[in-house]
C-alpha cells in the first residue's frame, strides 16, 4: 500500500504538468509529443529484462529501487525545458515507473490469495488515487495560488516519492516469497488469450494517455490549474469506486467485467472523436479512466490460469507485450493527429471492439486447462 501510494506522487506530477510544460516551454506539437510518448514506452517494452535483474536482486528491492529512479527522473524534468532534455528525463522517469509497475503487479499477485485479489487490487488503486489527489491538490495550490513555477513543482513531486520510498525501505522487513519465482523468460501457449488482452490494453491505453489530455490543452485551451482540477476529479472518482469495482469483479467474474469495460470504452472513444463541449470532454475523461480501472480483471484472470512460479517472469513479459503497440502508437498517431484528431479516437473505438471480441473468449470460471472458451486450448508449450 505504501509503495502503491509512493508511485503516483511523482508520476501524477509528471503527467499533470507534461502537456503544458511541453507546449509552453518546449514548443511541442502533436509530432513531438508523440515521439516523447513513444520514447517513454521503450522502458516498458524492455520490461522482460526484469528477470535478468532478479538474478542479482530480490523483487521487493527492485520495486523500491525503481521508485527511487522514478522520483529522481521526475524531480529533474523541469531543469531541461527543451526537446532533447525532455526526451532524456522522460526515459529516466519511465525506467523507474515501468519496472515498478511490472514487479509491483508480480508481488501483489504473489502476496494476495485468489479470492481476495480483486478487492485488494481495487484497494491498491484507491491508495494510488488518494496519493494522486494529494499530488494534484498540491500542484493546484502551488501553481494557481502560490504562483510557483513548473520546475519547482516537478522537484517537489519527485522528491516526495524519493522520501516515501526511503521511509518504506527502512521501515519494512524483506517479506518471504511463498513460491520461488522462475528467473528465466516464460512464454506459454496456454496463456495466449492473456497475452492478446494485454496487447490490446496497451494499444487502447496509449490513445487515452497521450491524446485525451492533449485534446484538453490543444482544443479547449486548458491551463495547468484546470488540467489539475480535472485530474483531481478523476482520482476522487477512482478512490471512491475502485474498491467497489474490485468487489464487483469478484462477484461477476472476469468475463462479464471485461465485456462491460470494452463495450463502455467503445462508446467513450467514439464520443471523443466528435466532442465539442469542454464539460462533456471532461466527463468522458473521467469515465474513460474509471473503465480502465476494470483492467484488474485481466490480472486476476491470469492469477487463476497461471502457474504460481510464473508470476514474476510473466509480469515482465506481459509489460513488454503491452508496450509493443505503445512504442509505435504515440509517434504514428501523432502524425494522424495532425491530419485528423477524430480519426485517432475512432481507431481507439475499433481497438475497443476488437478487445470485446477477445473478452467473449474468457471462460466464466477460468483455471488451468480452462483458459479460453475454445473447445481445444493451445498446447502448454514453454520457452524458458
Amino acid at each position: 500500500m505504501v509503495m502503491a501510494a509512493a508511485m503516483p506522487l511523482a508520476f501524477s506530477t509528471w503527467q499533470a504538468l507534461l502537456n503544458n510544460f511541453a507546449i509552453e516551454r518546449a514548443a511541442f506539437t502533436g509530432v513531438e509529443i508523440g515521439i516523447l510518448q513513444s520514447l517513454r514506452e521503450i522502458p516498458g517494452f524492455l520490461s522482460f529484462t526484469m528477470v535478468l535483474v532478479l538474478l542479482v536482486m530480490r523483487e521487493q528491492t527492485l520495486a523500491l529501487t525503481a521508485l527511487l529512479l522514478l522520483g529522481v527522473g521526475t524531480a529533474i524534468t523541469g531543469l531541461f525545458p527543451f526537446e532533447l532534455g525532455l526526451y532524456c528525463t522522460t526515459v529516466i522517469m519511465s525506467m523507474g515507473f515501468h519496472f515498478y509497475e511490472a514487479v509491483g503487479q508480480s508481488l501483489a499477485l504473489q502476496w494476495v490469495d485468489k479470492d481476495r485479489a480483486p478487492h485488494v487490487l481495487g484497494r491498491l488503486i484507491a491508495a494510488g488515487s488518494l496519493a494522486s489527489l494529494v499530488a494534484y491538490g498540491g500542484i493546484w495550490l502551488a501553481v494557481d495560488l502560490a504562483g510557483l513555477d513548473m520546475p519547482a513543482v516537478y522537484m517537489a513531486g519527485g522528491g516526495l516519492t524519493v522520501g516515501v520510498t526511503l521511509v518504506a525501505w527502512m521501515m519494512f522487513p524483506t517479506f518471504p516469497q511463498a513460491v520461488e519465482q522462475r528467473r528465466s523468460l516464460v512464454l506459454r501457449g496456454r496463456y495466449w488469450l492473456y497475452y492478446a488482452l494485454t496487447f490490446m490494453k496497451g494499444a487502447r491505453r496509449q490513445i487515452f494517455v497521450v491524446f485525451a489530455g492533449f485534446l484538453m490543452v490543444e482544443k479547449f485551451g486548458f491551463d495547468v490549474a484546470t488540467m489539475t482540477l480535472m485530474m483531481l476529479a478523476n482520482h476522487v472518482v477512482s478512490m471512491m469506486f475502485a474498491p467497489w469495482i474490485g468487489r464487483m469483479i469478484g462477484r461477476w467474474g472476469e468475463r462479464r467485467a471485461l465485456i462491460v469495460e470494452y463495450a463502455g470504452l467503445t462508446i467513450v472513444f467514439a464520443a471523443y472523436a466528435f466532442v465539442e463541449v469542454a464539460g462533456i470532454a471532461v466527463a468522458l475523461y473521467v469515465v474513460d479512466h474509471l473503465f480502465f480501472a476494470m483492467a484488474i480483471a485481466i490480472k486476476t484472470y491470469f492469477q487463476k490460469i497461471g502457474d504460481p512460479a510464473d508470476m514474476a517472469s510473466t509480469a515482465g513479459v506481459s509489460f513488454t507485450i503491452n508496450h509493443i503497440a505503445a512504442v509505435v502508437i504515440p509517434a504514428l498517431f501523432g502524425l494522424i493527429w495532425i491530419a485528423s484528431p477524430s480519426a485517432v479516437f475512432l481507431i481507439g473505438a475499433a481497438f475497443a471492439v476488437a478487445s470485446l471480441g477477445l473478452a467473449l473468449m474468457v471462460p466464466r470460471h477460468p483455471g488451468p486447462g480452462e483458459e479460453t472458451t475454445l473447445a481445444a486450448p493451445l498446447p502448454a508449450a514453454a520457452a524458458e
